[in-house]
């Protein structure tokens, strides 16, 4: 008689930019037997962030406080019968997020003389007070250089690892005498888990590597010697100081160490995964393949393809979006884009029409003003939607979804959103409808520039909070698209994607793909184009191209009357 197989489980973990979410799953089904999650307590604090300057950094202790309080919430949901048989724990988090560290590894804000200096923190995704340093950087690395750097991430974004680098060790000489090198969140993670920080000895994550540090087999690995040096030499002992290739996030990195396995209340030796970005975890989770767009819808957007090294050949894609290799999944190449601004347009819009509310809420009782406050901000949004889908179409005001800069097409930090068409009979609901409508557009025009390409997309895939959220922007998504655009069941599917590769590294799966037929997230709803509102649409995208011709000619007008001056000097 055959033995019956041996149930094993998995932990994913997912660190997001407000929250850290763990889950343990079946690896038979991808089931959810445990979730648990954790807000960084100083970030909801609002600490450590400014954003007027652009400036946003979160305190280790926020990511490790909140580790140990998501996994153990998650691992006390399960029997002791399934906590034994947990094999293996995978992380991804947000990136590029860089933090000074020393020689041990150690982020620098977790020593007591940077305990409270922000430039000692993980430089968060969306803190952009390098785009001066971006734009150098982009000079150099395609103007001052026999290798095009840009040829697979197109322009440099002040969002990425050697940007922010550069930015913090001109603003703070304490940092740069004191920062052994730097390391992403994501490969110190997979390092602290398994006892092994040491940066020449650590894990590096090709997702990372590639879309962040511009780590490429073609130029055979990070940026040269000397276009570094000429940043600035300190960047050298970064380089120096990475020494290990960095890996696809399926292998087995590690095992759990004893202390944080008594930590989690989990068996000393499991397998560590490889880890990744939360959005390259969350298209695994979503079951991603060739001629797929995963789109992951949060504060901000992260779109996700994959395709074979060799079809890439001869496309010029870098507008559009960036490549790396081994990325999202091992033997492809991963094609990261999106937008700088997603989810935080509408909470921006929020925020704006909340002003007046809180103003004179402030004049009532404490309880009163709080549960008040409360109550409109939960229902402010469903309600702008409900009236939005009662517009008449004859007036449309066109928004374009520049908030943060815009990170594709063609990469620039200091672009600023605009709204056009307005007239005073425009109320809150027609500006609503405008922002939704704008951020949908900018999807759009990078889904175009693939297919102009030749990448073919047959299919999206929407994740992220918004799909669940949102029946209103998710059918304007696929109006706007000409796409059916699937829903997923998985609530986590970041951390489902860092549990996939967690399996395959615990060796319960040989690879994703197989893992995948098993545990990613199935379709459960779907949003078909309606063509008499797609046709209506495409007039107004045209529009919305045009005012972001408008916006460009105008930052170039401007940039002109700026450097005027300084030309006519010299």
């Amino acid at each position: 008689m055959m033995s019956e197989k041996k149930k094993t489980y998995v932990i994913g973990v997912d660190f997001g930019s407000d929250s850290v979410r763990a889950i343990v799953t079946d690896t038979e089904d991808g089931h959810v037997l445990g979730s648990g999650v954790s807000f960084y307590p100083r970030w909801k604090k609002g600490l450590y962030q400014h954003p007027e300057q652009s400036i946003f950094r979160q305190h280790p202790l926020d990511y490790l406080e909140s580790l140990e309080a998501c996994v153990k919430e998650a691992v006390s949901m399960v029997s002791e019968e399934v906590r034994v048989q947990i094999v293996g724990i995978g992380v991804d988090t947000t990136g590029s997020t860089p933090a000074p560290v020393n020689q041990k590894g150690v982020p620098l804000a977790l020593t007591e003389e940077f305990a409270e200096c922000e430039d000692a923190m993980f430089h968060l995704w969306k803190d952009h007070s390098a785009v001066e340093e971006a734009e150098q950087i982009n000079e150099i690395f395609v103007h001052g250089s026999e290798i095009d750097y840009s040829r697979y991430q197109g322009k440099y974004c002040a969002e990425w690892f050697w940007a922010k680098i550069l930015h913090t060790i001109r603003k703070n000489p304490r940092i740069k005498e004191a920062a052994y090198t730097w390391i992403e969140h994501c490969d110190w993670m997979v390092g602290l888990l398994s006892g092994n920080t040491i940066p020449e000895e650590m894990y590096h994550s090709a997702c990372a590597a590639g879309h962040k540090a511009l780590w490429h087999s073609a130029w055979k690995g990070l940026p040269s010697v000397e276009v570094l040096e000429e940043l600035d030499p300190y960047l050298l002992l970064v380089r120096e100081r990475y020494q290990r290739s960095p890996q696809a996030s399926v292998v087995k990195a590690g095992t759990l160490s004893k202390e944080w396995a008594k930590r989690f209340g989990l068996l000393e030796g499991i397998a560590v995964s490889g880890s990744s970005f939360d959005a390259h975890a969350g298209a695994v989770g979503a079951g991603i393949r060739e001629k797929t767009m995963v789109c992951t819808m949060g504060t901000s957007a992260v779109d996700m393809i994959v395709v074979k090294a060799d079809y890439l050949h001869g496309k010029d894609i870098r507008s559009y979006g960036g490549q790396a290799e081994n990325s999202i999944l091992p033997d492809f190449v991963g094609i990261e884009t999106g937008q700088a601004a997603f989810g935080d347009i509408f909470a921006w819009f929020k925020k704006i029409l909340m002003w007046p509310v809180k103003e004179v809420t402030a004049l009532l009782e404490e309880t009163q003003a709080r549960e008040l406050v409360e109550k409109l901000e939960e229902s402010l949004l469903p309600a702008l939607q409900r009236e939005a889908e009662k517009l008449p179409e004859d007036v449309f005001p066109i928004a374009l979804d520049w908030f943060n800069g815009r990170r594709y097409p063609d990469t620039d930090d200091f672009q600023k959103a605009m709204i056009a068409n307005l007239t005073l009979g425009i109320e809150a609901p027609y500006l609503y409808r405008a922002l939704v409508f704008g951020a949908v557009c900018g999807l759009k025009r990078i889904m175009s520039g693939f297919e102009d390409a030749g990448i073919e997309i047959e299919r999206v895939v929407a994740v992220g909070g918004i799909s669940k959220k949102s029946d209103y922007i998710m059918q304007m998504m696929a109006d706007v698209l000409q796409k059916k655009i699937s829903i997923l069941d998985a609530d986590q599917t970041c951390a489902l994607g860092a549990a996939i590769y967690a399996a395959i590294a615990g060796g319960v799966y040989q690879n994703v793909e197989k893992a995948s037929e098993q545990m990613a997230a199935r379709s459960i709803k779907e949003f078909i184009p309606r063509e008499e509102k797609s046709d209506r649409y495409l007039q107004h995208y045209r529009e919305y191209l045009r005012l972001a011709d408008l916006a460009d000619d105008w930052k170039a007008s401007e940039d002109d009357a700026i450097m005027r001056p300084v030309r006519n000097k010299s």
